[in-house]
């Protein structure tokens, strides 16, 4: 009984795979409908090849059947069982051709093999309409061997064929063996062709979702990037605020204006990173970074020389005195902090120093009791960046931005106490030309 299971549920499978193939033939077929109304490329490519594309072949052997009916064909029982067992052979091979590890699979090599030996027999014995089988045998045979192996299996096929017609048919046997070599090659090469089709599209598909991902990985950094150093100044300027009000209004009012500038600042930024042409300036990124820490209570000392620098590393050296001076204002506890730029013709170096508290373990004297969502530096040890080396979501990502860029970023604590933050980037002469395009095109 066990048989007649694994015949069911292979009968089973079978219909299932019929009703997929005929649901994608319809949408295939409303995809060409649509193709001849709007004129746009189909976005399906109908239904993948299977094994109910072969089966129609089987008529070819029609001719046997009819002989085999009418009485034309001695013994007919050996006849009908040849055909009965060429025909299961011949369903099995082609429906196990379109899965890779079926087709590979030495059993399906093996029904190969008995379905060449049945053909041989059955064309051997009969002649005449039975030799349509070997064509059928290359039709199974294209649809399993793929790659180097081909050729010599067609011409191997178109030998064997020719050579069992010959004896039976005599000149004939061209047809026969041209049949069989044709019927082996174009089937191997439209599948193969059909099989590149659709990994051509998988892999497009994957390379857009890959695209998408990187996108939202970069923007989702901008944001961190802008929106923390932004939320720190507010916040440090509010406290501010709050503790001049009671004594000098005026002093007080001074920090409120400096709030609603840097807020419609910020605006600005967010438009400009949303539109992916934000043109940084490391000037003014340094003076927002000495506005903050004074009004942190920290003594800003700001130095920078050598050469003009190019948009983009200006972009990129904004980005690590943001999320440097962000975790020097919250964490540090520091009375000084020295930001300082040193250009030359091959490399520029950024280097951001306080005399603060300097690494703090995790939940030790120091650490910072809470963090504000989306500020550089959070959620790492005493000052967002000490504890585990360059391991928190600001300095990571600005790892990540200057490695990019052929650059690189080294975090720990200072020589004699603080922290410090250094940022190397080479200068790449031709990279203002390369620049002034896309702002232009923003401006």
């Amino acid at each position: 009984m066990s048989w007649m299971r694994r015949t069911i549920c292979q009968m089973s499978a079978w219909q299932e795979k019929r009703t997929d193939w005929k649901a994608d033939r319809d949408a295939f077929v409303a995809d060409q409908k649509a193709v001849r109304k709007t004129g746009k490329l189909p976005e399906h490519l109908g239904p993948p090849p299977s094994g109910f594309a072969l089966l129609p072949w089987l008529l070819m052997g029609m001719g046997a059947f009819s002989n085999l009916f009418q009485g034309k064909t001695p013994n007919p029982w050996i006849g009908g069982i040849g055909l009965l067992v060429f025909n299961s052979l011949y369903i099995h091979v082609v429906f196990r051709a379109f899965t890779k590890e079926a087709r590979e699979a030495r059993s399906t090599r093996g029904a190969l093999l008995a379905l060449g030996i049945v053909t041989c027999l059955l064309g051997g014995l009969y002649g005449g309409s039975w030799l349509l089988f070997f064509p059928l045998l290359g039709l199974a045979a294209g649809a399993i061997v793929r790659g180097r192996w081909l050729g010599r299996t067609g011409l191997g096929l178109s030998a064997l064929a020719g050579v069992v017609a010959g004896l039976r048919d005599g000149w004939g046997a061209v047809n026969v063996a041209y049949g069989t070599f044709l019927s082996t090659m174009v089937t191997a090469a439209i599948l193969s062709l059909s099989d590149a089709v659709r990994e051509l599209r998988a892999a497009r598909e994957e390379l857009a979702r890959q695209a998408v991902e990187k996108e939202r990985l970069r923007f989702s950094r901008d944001l961190h990037d802008l929106l923390g150093h932004t939320l720190s100044v507010i916040v440090v300027k509010s406290e501010a605020a709050r503790r001049l009000a009671p004594r000098d209004m005026d002093a007080a009012l001074v920090q409120v204006s400096d709030i609603e500038s840097v807020g419609r600042q910020a605006l600005t930024e967010i438009r400009e990173a949303v539109t992916g042409y934000r043109e940084g300036s490391l000037a003014a990124d340094l003076d927002r970074a000495g506005s903050a820490l004074r009004a942190a209570g920290i003594e800003p000392a700001v130095r920078q020389s050598g050469p003009p620098l190019a948009a983009q590393t200006e972009v990129l050296l904004g980005w690590v005195v943001r999320e440097a001076v962000t975790n020097v204002v919250r964490h540090s506890g520091a009375g000084r902090c020295e930001i300082t730029v040193d250009g030359s013709a091959e490399h520029v170096r950024l280097r951001v120093t306080d005399d603060g508290r300097g690494v703090t373990p995790p939940g030790g004297p120091g650490a910072p009791e809470s963090s504000v969502p989306g500020m550089g530096g959070t959620g790492v040890g005493g000052r967002g960046i000490g504890c585990t080396g360059i391991g928190g979501t600001g300095l990571k990502g600005l790892t990540e931005r200057l490695a990019a860029a052929g650059g690189s970023l080294e975090a720990g604590p200072g020589v004699r106490n603080g922290f410090t933050v250094v940022a190397e980037l080479p200068v790449d002469p031709a990279e203002p030309a390369r620049m002034a395009e896309p702002v232009e095109a923003a401006r």
